[in-house]
């Protein structure tokens, strides 16, 4: 029999609690008793455990241990409301949380109620009918059994991505489930992975569940099953945990993996992996113990709290945009047009057709260039296809919306054209003047540019109140940013029409503007701008590419300026450099490296990289060195002054923008904040600017 739990901790003001609710089930086998998790709402607003769900699930495990005890039931079983298992802790509380003594029993808690599940006197078992996020997942590895409905979607323990560890079990109990390699794979580089979840039969072939059944009558399925288990007229056999060489090789190749990618930042990833090796020789009691301390230092920590800003922004901020006109003004899309048929214009096109399902027409100087844009955008259907992600007809029917046309009349009943052509300022301004003539005039006029003057390419148009700045990063398919800037005749309704076209293209919206650079490019190319001129300068080439390692960003500056395209990254400089002159430099060794047609900077040893021959051969650097914290200092100090300025020029309202774009558009990792709570956290915007970008409490740990 296990015993009733309490903590001493309030539940927050306005949690909404998840209660769970108990019933009894007649089986073949006897009576169960039924827990259904339901915080009253729909499934979008799901299932989650704080203070206050807690405790419900205590209490109802108290009738359970009574049932138990007078012989009433032979099994206990848990599953959620439709489309929803639980997503985890409810985590509008914890910002309120003032010490690690509040943080450990908040901690503990979770483990005195889950652990109840799985040490009654009779079998109990998880029925994972939906979303299994964190701790709703943690509740199911609480249990003897677990079942999961084919569509459940999403499973995943994405709290390393937070800022945290899976601290209500799951550090513990998955990898002696499933072994070491999956555990890893699931609590640490999932996370890592921008996120990624997996599916239910993923979950299955992990052996993170029992049995899968279809949606339509799971629950029928599972209580059956369940009976069969609890009469023993069904075994379950779980695959052999190796607790030895491949648990040890895991392990260590986890830690390497995290030295490579992160080089010390994020300390939630390193102790996840801390934990997972300590299960495989600690008691329960013992495990339970370490994730309840190193959860509590975790949510005592800076990086957790500018995780949980990011979050918030990603969840929030993101999907209500601030500063956008009434969506009311909204003009309707029936047909877009595109101009260009090159790589870009190409994957907007499948972009467009896949998410609006209206006519998508591309034109191009001539057929063969058209030939190639639509070649493309069949081929790729052709691929989704072949990965079952599309079906016969969805694949003929976005095969059908997109044309292609040499002639701009084909534009003549768009509602909206783009523009996805060289980044010159005169070609752009060319192209919409050609296009007007033939458009309504209430067409929308899109550009696609990433630094270019969005007020300068609308100035000489009859209608310069329909010219919107429409900034996708790359891969356009995958990268969840759109910047939208408004030049300076741009009316309310084009404005709205746009971010109606971006909500139907599933993107992140942020307004933006027209300023050089927008955001994501002007702070990248302030930051990288700095970096590249201490390599001219004479720092050595590996001095400067892992001066930014502590702070765990996705990838190296040179790695990026592959990435994005020495011409690219190049031609943005040029542009912010004519903008402002004294904090914008243009490197000479870039321009070498551009008119050489140098487009693969680095070379590889194994993990190491180096420059190229080609690019060692080339260029020429200075006598003055600086040291690594010289040169990571001096990044920060200019992205500091920068972010002030824009703030100040209003090219954003509010620091948040600042940071949403540098999460969706530049990738940096959530433990940053973005950017703005780690310059305040470092001291850097005090010093640079005087003062700091957020309140203390906002990303940050209270005063």
């Amino acid at each position: 029999m296990t015993t009733s739990t309490s903590t001493p901790l309030p539940a927050a003001p306005d949690e909404v609690v998840t209660r769970a609710h108990l019933r009894l089930v007649d089986v073949a086998a006897g009576r169960m008793a039924l827990i259904t998790l339901d915080n009253g709402l729909d499934y979008n607003k799901p299932n989650t455990f704080g203070v206050g769900g807690l405790t419900e699930l205590s209490r109802t495990l108290d009738e359970v241990d009574q049932l138990v005890t007078a012989g009433s039931v032979v099994g206990v079983a848990i599953t959620g409301k439709p489309f929803v298992f639980a997503v985890g802790a409810d985590l509008t509380g914890v910002p309120r949380l003032t010490d690690i003594d509040q943080a450990r029993q908040l901690a503990t808690f979770g483990h005195q109620v889950f652990r109840r599940l799985g040490e009654l006197e009779v079998p109990s078992f998880a029925f994972i009918n939906g979303a299994a996020l964190g701790g709703g997942l943690e509740v199911a590895l609480h249990c003897t059994y677990r079942t999961i409905s084919s569509s459940a979607y999403p499973i995943a323990l994405p709290e390393v991505g937070l800022g945290l560890v899976p601290g209500w079990g799951g550090a513990y109990l998955l990898p002696r489930l499933i072994g070491a390699p999956g555990a890893l794979e699931l609590i640490v580089q999932n996370p890592l992975r921008q996120n990624r979840m997996i599916s239910a039969r993923a979950a299955a072939d992990m052996g993170i569940v029992d049995a899968r059944f279809d949606a339509g009558n799971f629950l029928v399925d599972s209580l059956r099953w369940a009976s069969e288990v609890i009469s023993g007229n069904r075994v379950i056999e779980r695959r052999p945990v190796d607790m030895a060489d491949e648990w040890t090789t895991a392990v260590a190749a986890a830690r390497g993996q995290l030295d490579l990618v992160l080089h010390g930042a994020a300390p939630a990833a390193y102790r996840a992996v801390d934990l997972i090796d300590a299960a495989r020789g600690s008691t329960r009691d013992e495990g339970f113990a370490a994730e309840d301390e190193i959860l509590a230092a975790l949510i005592m920590s800076e990086e957790f709290r500018s995780g949980l800003y990011s979050f918030d922004l990603v969840q929030r901020r993101a999907k209500r945009p601030s500063g956008v006109p009434d969506k009311s003004l909204a003009r309707p899309v029936t047909k877009i047009g595109i101009v260009g048929a090159g790589l870009m214009a190409s994957q907007l096109a499948l972009l467009f057709a896949q998410n609006t399902e209206v006519p998508i027409v591309l034109t191009d100087i001539d057929q063969a260039r058209i030939d190639k844009g639509l070649g493309y955008v069949n081929n790729e259907i052709d691929a989704l296809r072949a990965k079952g992600k599309l079906s016969g007809d969805k694949a003929n029917r976005l095969r059908a919306l997109v044309s292609g046309a040499l002639d701009l009349n084909a534009f003549s009943d768009a509602d909206v054209v783009i523009e996805a052509v060289f980044e010159d300022l005169l070609v752009k301004k060319t192209v919409f003047a050609n296009v007007e003539e033939v458009v309504s005039d209430q067409c929308l006029l899109l550009t696609n540019t990433s630094s270019l003057s969005v007020t300068a390419m609308a100035e000489n148009l009859r209608h310069p109140e329909r010219v919107v700045g429409f900034h996708f990063f790359n891969p356009v398919a995958v990268m969840p940013l759109l910047e939208i800037a408004r030049a300076e005749q741009t009316d309310d309704a084009s404005v709205a029409t746009a971010f109606a076209l971006g909500r139907m293209l599933k993107k992140s919206c942020v307004l933006v503007n027209d300023r050089p650079g927008f955001v994501v490019n002007r702070l990248l190319t302030r930051f990288l701008g700095e970096v590249t001129s201490a390599f001219d300068e004479g720092t050595p080439f590996q001095v400067v590419e892992h001066a930014l390692d502590p702070m765990g960003l996705p990838m190296s500056p040179f790695l990026l300026m592959q990435l994005v395209g020495p011409a690219i990254a190049f031609h943005t400089s040029e542009t912010l450099h004519g903008a402002f002159p004294d904090r914008f430099k243009v490197s000479e060794n870039q321009r070498a490296i551009v008119e050489a047609k140098i487009g693969t900077l680095l070379a590889w040893e194994g993990p190491v990289s180096r420059l190229t021959e080609d690019v060692n051969a080339i260029v020429s650097v200075g006598d003055s060195p600086s040291t690594a914290d010289q040169v990571r200092q001096r990044a920060l100090d200019a992205l500091a002054e920068e972010a002030r300025i824009m703030l100040d020029e209003g090219v954003v309202t509010e620091p948040a923008d600042i940071d949403l774009c540098m999460l969706l558009g530049a990738g940096w990792p959530f433990h940053l904040g973005g950017i703005t709570p780690y310059l305040d956290r470092t001291g850097t915007s005090e010093r640079v600017n005087g003062r700091r970008f957020l309140p203390r409490g906002i990303a940050s740990l209270p005063e």
